[in-house]
């Protein structure tokens, strides 16, 4: 017995496990093999095998004429009595296949709800005919195919579909380039089952089609036979469908809902598993060390780095959108503008992106690009990219198909695409991979890979969803030094949703800050770097933002207790009693062992909760009863000199000329 097995589950395991497999025993075991080749030839076996084997093939096919569109509407799209329609889909599997029968006569029958009309409009009499057999085989095998699809649908990327929509692709485009080989997996194996379903069924048959020879007896009916005359011959023939029942579900082992599913849900690994990057990082120059106040002036156009510069958006165009909703502000930019839409956890973010798409139902977005109303047209016919966090590269697509895949959705010749999209690989420093699939790609060469399918695209209007988060930070300097050079020569707007503030200010000409669906600041990183207006944006750089009332004299009084000093004479707009954010940053806070004297304002006494390495300087949390909990940054040998260590007793200082104080 294994190690870890309780004996009370595997004993009845086991016992499980011989029940299932003592009657397939008893079959091989009462097998007349010398005689078995002749009673698989006779007339009537091999009659029976080819009507049986044209019976499973048609209802197959009608199988898959009906539960493709069946397993599509039940996994996307909502609507009333969705649960009543998958038990009816599901019922002919618990129901005992001679009830089925039954229905199928009293459904179809010449005395049956629409056997009259099928009789006299199309001379089709269902009953005793061929054609009965194959909708008695369908109505039982059908419900294992759409069960394979929906489950297969259901657990594929909404992305993927979302994204190619994005690059162009009509909803039939999606459908036969996109969703259908990913599905194919589960598709092959539903119909498999479909089929193996359809060629063993018996009781819905002989109730609703009979037993005719060469017209309806099948071959499980012709087993049915043989046991009364040659328990022999029936003993063969039952080994036969055994057989090829067990191929089939040999065949499909693992793969219920098919390799490339499983492949599109999951995000390729960042790290040493992946294959290395030939193309190398050389051409890309140092990563930045930290944040610039101000977007690096680059002349649209202008070579940066190696490679040339990428070319711009179909036609330079301005953005202008309503948004109203979840997400409620006016957005405007003009052409070549880089924007980094950022904030807390469900401040709308993604939704506004997807409003922008025409993606969800929590916002509307009325949408001009260039002076073009596009606010009424599907995705695909609005030209904006998007680029989701996790790339959604189609994973059944090399890279090179992938960034090809936008360029052929809107018509360019098959030969062209590929010379365009390996250009723009080769631009992004992936040319050298562009044979392989996403699975076979590193992070950082996979989001590169995206972003060279998003820009060959060259759309209006480029939409990424932090579309470095999945990064390490080496790698993510390196990418973000990539997508700052090719963002300086895009002629459309860009929308960056990132929680990095050296990307918001290193990529971006203004910064976007929304919190509750709402625009809290609009303006230049170096204006929200100096002025934040929200505590969150203030927290993402590192500061110390605190809430307050503005009071008389230069003082704020803090929302959770305590009094702070601003400069001497200073008016906080605007005006006494408004609602304020003070803002220190941690560098400006001093600490000491003693109760300081002189010049600073601010001094609270506290213990010391935290201290954290950031780069070369030490992160201290100070937390006291008087105000807030306080970060201050000081040097290792400060932290060494003062013997910092969690739960110290420490004062803290803050010169009221350090204090910014914004309205809210």
């Amino acid at each position: 017995m294994r190690r870890g097995v309780p004996a009370g589950l595997l004993v009845p395991a086991l016992v499980g496990v011989a029940f299932l497999l003592l009657p397939l025993v008893g079959v091989l075991a009462r097998t007349d093999w010398p005689s078995l080749l002749h009673h698989l030839t006779t007339p009537q076996v091999t009659q029976a095998l080819r009507l049986s084997l044209v019976v499973s093939g048609w209802a197959l096919l009608l199988s898959l004429l009906m539960g493709v569109p069946l397993a599509w509407l039940l996994a996307r799209v909502p609507f009333p009595g969705k649960a009543l329609v998958r038990s009816l889909v599901l019922l002919p599997m618990v129901l005992p296949p001679t009830v089925g029968g039954v229905a199928l006569l009293l459904a179809f029958g010449r005395r049956g709800v629409l056997g009259p009309w099928l009789e006299s409009t199309f001379g089709l009499t269902l009953p005793f005919h061929t054609a009965g057999a194959v909708v008695a085989a369908a109505f039982v095998a059908m419900p294992f195919l759409v069960i394979s699809l929906e489950g297969a649908l259901a657990g594929l990327r909404p992305s993927l579909e979302e994204t190619a929509a994005s690059l162009g692709a009509g909803p039939l485009r999606v459908f036969a380039t996109v969703t259908l080989p990913l599905l194919a997996p589960a598709l092959a194996a539903g119909a498999a089952l479909t089929w193996a379903r359809a060629l063993g069924e018996f009781g819905a048959t002989i109730t609703f089609a009979g037993n005719l020879p060469g017209a309806t007896q099948t071959l499980p009916l012709q087993v049915y036979l043989l046991l009364q005359d040659s328990p022999e011959a029936a003993t063969s023939v039952s080994l036969l469908l055994l057989v090829i029942a067990m191929a089939v579900l040999v065949a499909l082992r693992g793969r219920w809902t098919g390799g490339a599913v499983r492949e599109a849900r999951a995000t390729p690994p960042e790290g040493a598993a992946a294959p290395a990057d030939p193309a190398g990082f050389a051409d890309l120059g140092a990563p930045e060390e930290g944040p610039t106040l101000e977007k690096p002036p680059i002349r649209p156009g202008a070579e940066v780095g190696a490679g040339p510069a990428p070319a711009p958006a179909a036609e330079e165009s301005d953005l202008r959108a309503e948004l109203t909703g979840y997400t409620r502000f006016p957005l405007t930019a003009p052409a070549g503008t880089t924007i980094a839409v950022v904030g807390p956890n469900g401040a709308g973010k993604t939704t506004l992106l997807r409003a922008l798409l025409g993606l969800t139902p929590r916002a509307h977005a009325e949408v001009l690009l260039g002076g073009r109303d596009v606010t009424r047209l599907p995705t695909h016919r609005r030209e904006v990219a998007w680029v989701p966090q996790d790339g959604a590269l189609f994973p059944h697509l090399s890279a090179l198909a992938n960034t090809a895949y936008g360029l052929r959705a809107r018509g360019v010749p098959r030969a062209e695409a590929r010379r365009q999209a390996r250009e723009w690989l080769t631009r992004l420093g992936v040319g050298e991979l562009a044979g392989r699939r996403p699975a076979q790609l590193s992070g950082g060469q996979a989001q590169r890979v995206a972003l060279a399918r998003a820009l060959a695209a060259r759309p209006r209007l480029l939409l990424l969803d932090e579309p470095l988060a999945a990064l390490d930070q080496t790698t993510r300097a390196r990418v973000r030094h990539t997508l700052r050079r090719h963002l300086a020569g895009f002629g459309g707007v860009c929308l960056i949703v990132t929680h990095d503030p050296v990307e918001a200010v290193s990529l971006a000409d203004r910064v976007l800050v929304l919190e509750g669906g709402e625009a809290v600041q609009d303006a230049p990183p170096a204006e929200v770097t100096r002025h934040p207006r929200s505590p969150w944006v203030a927290r993402m750089l590192g500061g110390n933002a605190w809430e307050g009332t503005a009071g008389p004299d230069g003082t704020v009084e803090l929302a959770g207790g305590g009094l702070l000093t601003t400069a001497p004479g200073e008016a906080i707009p605007p005006g006494p009693g408004a609602p304020v954010l003070a803002v220190i940053a941690p560098e400006a806070v001093s600490l000491h062992l003693a109760r300081p004297e002189g010049s600073p304002r601010n001094v609270w006494a506290g213990t010391v909760r935290e201290l954290t390495a950031v780069g070369s300087r030490l992160r201290v949390l100070v937390t006291s009863p008087e105000v807030p909990a306080l970060v201050a940054e000081i040097t290792p040998a400060a932290a060494a000199d003062l013997g910092l260590t969690d739960g110290t007793r420490v004062w803290t200082a803050v010169k009221a000329t350090e204090v910014t104080v914004v309205g809210l």
